[in-house]
Protein backbone atom coordinates (compact mmCIF):
# COMPACT_ATOMS: atom_id res chain seq x y z
CA UNK A 1 0.00 0.00 0.00
CA UNK A 2 3.29 2.37 -0.33
CA UNK A 3 2.65 5.70 -1.81
CA UNK A 4 4.58 7.72 -4.11
CA UNK A 5 4.64 11.23 -2.40
CA UNK A 6 5.08 14.25 -3.72
CA UNK A 7 3.85 17.93 -3.88
CA UNK A 8 0.11 18.33 -4.68
CA UNK A 9 -0.35 20.76 -7.00
CA UNK A 10 -2.35 23.74 -6.22
CA UNK A 11 -5.52 24.32 -8.24
CA UNK A 12 -6.92 27.49 -6.93
CA UNK A 13 -9.60 28.74 -9.61
CA UNK A 14 -10.08 32.64 -10.75
CA UNK A 15 -13.29 32.80 -8.09
CA UNK A 16 -11.52 31.76 -5.26
CA UNK A 17 -8.81 34.48 -5.87
CA UNK A 18 -11.71 36.94 -6.41
CA UNK A 19 -12.68 36.05 -3.17
CA UNK A 20 -9.99 36.22 -1.22
CA UNK A 21 -9.24 39.57 -3.15
CA UNK A 22 -12.31 40.66 -1.74
CA UNK A 23 -11.49 40.11 1.76
CA UNK A 24 -7.92 41.09 1.80
CA UNK A 25 -9.75 44.82 0.99
CA UNK A 26 -12.27 44.15 3.30
CA UNK A 27 -9.83 43.53 6.19
CA UNK A 28 -6.40 45.60 4.92
CA UNK A 29 -6.75 48.47 7.35
CA UNK A 30 -8.17 46.60 10.27
CA UNK A 31 -5.29 46.36 13.12
CA UNK A 32 -4.64 42.45 13.57
CA UNK A 33 -5.80 41.98 10.26
CA UNK A 34 -3.98 38.80 9.34
CA UNK A 35 -5.78 36.66 11.45
CA UNK A 36 -9.36 36.98 10.10
CA UNK A 37 -7.81 37.13 6.28
CA UNK A 38 -5.72 33.80 6.81
CA UNK A 39 -9.04 32.45 8.49
CA UNK A 40 -11.30 33.28 5.88
CA UNK A 41 -8.96 32.46 2.74
CA UNK A 42 -8.44 29.05 4.42
CA UNK A 43 -12.40 28.68 4.44
CA UNK A 44 -12.29 29.48 0.85
CA UNK A 45 -9.64 26.80 -0.14
CA UNK A 46 -9.57 24.46 2.93
CA UNK A 47 -5.82 24.75 3.36
CA UNK A 48 -3.14 27.43 3.24
CA UNK A 49 -1.11 26.68 0.72
CA UNK A 50 2.10 28.59 -0.69
CA UNK A 51 0.89 29.99 -3.54
CA UNK A 52 -2.40 31.53 -0.87
CA UNK A 53 0.02 32.58 1.54
CA UNK A 54 2.18 34.78 -1.30
CA UNK A 55 -1.41 36.36 -2.84
CA UNK A 56 -2.13 37.35 1.00
CA UNK A 57 1.36 38.95 1.63
CA UNK A 58 1.48 40.69 -1.62
CA UNK A 59 -1.77 42.03 -1.26
CA UNK A 60 -1.54 43.21 2.35
CA UNK A 61 1.89 44.69 1.65
CA UNK A 62 3.31 42.34 4.46
CA UNK A 63 6.48 39.78 4.08
CA UNK A 64 5.81 36.49 3.32
CA UNK A 65 7.47 35.53 6.78
CA UNK A 66 5.02 37.03 9.04
CA UNK A 67 2.10 35.27 6.81
CA UNK A 68 4.42 31.81 7.16
CA UNK A 69 5.08 32.69 10.92
CA UNK A 70 1.43 33.14 12.04
CA UNK A 71 0.42 30.34 9.42
CA UNK A 72 2.34 27.75 11.19
CA UNK A 73 2.34 28.99 14.71
CA UNK A 74 -1.60 28.38 14.83
CA UNK A 75 -2.53 24.58 15.18
CA UNK A 76 -6.38 26.01 12.96
CA UNK A 77 -4.22 26.77 9.78
CA UNK A 78 -3.54 23.82 7.52
CA UNK A 79 -0.56 23.96 4.55
CA UNK A 80 -1.42 21.07 3.30
CA UNK A 81 -4.71 19.40 1.90
CA UNK A 82 -6.47 17.12 3.53
CA UNK A 83 -6.87 13.33 1.43
CA UNK A 84 -9.88 11.68 0.81
CA UNK A 85 -9.20 9.53 3.82
CA UNK A 86 -7.77 11.84 6.20
CA UNK A 87 -6.18 10.35 9.38
CA UNK A 88 -5.37 11.80 12.15
CA UNK A 89 -3.65 10.88 14.76
CA UNK A 90 -3.62 12.23 18.74
CA UNK A 91 -0.14 12.85 20.43
CA UNK A 92 -2.08 14.76 23.51
CA UNK A 93 -0.11 13.46 27.02
CA UNK A 94 -2.92 10.58 27.53
CA UNK A 95 -2.75 9.04 23.93
CA UNK A 96 1.21 9.55 24.24
CA UNK A 97 1.92 8.37 27.28
CA UNK A 98 -0.27 5.07 25.74
CA UNK A 99 1.48 4.48 22.53
CA UNK A 100 0.05 6.83 19.81
CA UNK A 101 3.57 7.67 18.65
CA UNK A 102 4.30 4.04 17.72
CA UNK A 103 0.85 3.93 16.41
CA UNK A 104 1.42 6.71 13.98
CA UNK A 105 5.02 5.21 13.21
CA UNK A 106 3.16 2.29 12.15
CA UNK A 107 0.34 4.28 9.74
CA UNK A 108 3.80 5.67 7.97
CA UNK A 109 5.51 2.75 8.00
CA UNK A 110 2.15 1.24 5.84
CA UNK A 111 1.14 3.96 3.66
CA UNK A 112 4.75 5.56 3.13
CA UNK A 113 3.69 8.52 4.12
CA UNK A 114 5.25 10.78 6.69
CA UNK A 115 3.33 12.97 9.25
CA UNK A 116 1.61 16.27 7.83
CA UNK A 117 1.41 15.31 4.19
CA UNK A 118 -0.83 13.79 1.99
CA UNK A 119 -0.18 11.26 -1.41
CA UNK A 120 0.12 12.89 -4.47
CA UNK A 121 -2.95 11.06 -5.53
CA UNK A 122 -5.14 13.23 -3.04
CA UNK A 123 -6.30 9.49 -1.46
CA UNK A 124 -4.48 10.00 2.13
CA UNK A 125 -3.56 12.54 4.19
CA UNK A 126 -1.59 11.84 7.47
CA UNK A 127 -0.95 14.49 10.40
CA UNK A 128 -0.25 14.11 14.52
CA UNK A 129 -3.17 16.49 16.15
CA UNK A 130 -3.09 17.50 20.23
CA UNK A 131 -5.71 16.25 22.14
CA UNK A 132 -8.91 15.32 20.77
CA UNK A 133 -10.85 15.27 23.94
CA UNK A 134 -11.02 11.21 23.90
CA UNK A 135 -8.67 10.40 26.64
CA UNK A 136 -10.74 7.86 27.79
CA UNK A 137 -10.07 6.02 24.63
CA UNK A 138 -6.52 6.34 24.24
CA UNK A 139 -4.61 6.30 22.26
CA UNK A 140 -7.36 7.49 20.11
CA UNK A 141 -6.91 8.49 15.67
CA UNK A 142 -9.56 9.24 13.88
CA UNK A 143 -10.46 8.52 10.26
CA UNK A 144 -12.90 10.88 8.21
CA UNK A 145 -13.83 12.19 11.42
CA UNK A 146 -14.77 8.53 12.53
CA UNK A 147 -12.84 7.99 16.12
CA UNK A 148 -10.78 4.78 16.78
CA UNK A 149 -9.40 4.02 20.31
CA UNK A 150 -8.02 1.84 22.21
CA UNK A 151 -5.41 0.98 19.95
CA UNK A 152 -2.16 -1.03 19.17
CA UNK A 153 0.33 -0.65 16.12
CA UNK A 154 -1.27 -4.12 15.03
CA UNK A 155 -4.72 -3.00 14.59
CA UNK A 156 -4.05 -0.31 12.35
CA UNK A 157 -3.38 -3.07 8.95
CA UNK A 158 -7.23 -3.81 9.52
CA UNK A 159 -8.20 -0.79 10.10
CA UNK A 160 -6.49 1.29 7.21
CA UNK A 161 -7.49 -1.92 4.71
CA UNK A 162 -11.39 -0.21 5.13
CA UNK A 163 -10.47 2.52 3.00
CA UNK A 164 -8.24 1.55 0.45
Amino acid sequence: MKKNLTTVMFRGTKAQEEQLYAVIDEYRDTPGALMPVLQKAQDIYGYLPYEVQRMIALRMGISMEEVYGVATFYSQFVLNPKGDVAIAVCLGTACYVKGSGEILDKITQILGLPSGSTTSDGKYSLEATRCIGACGLAPVLTINNEVYGRLVPSDMEGILAKYK
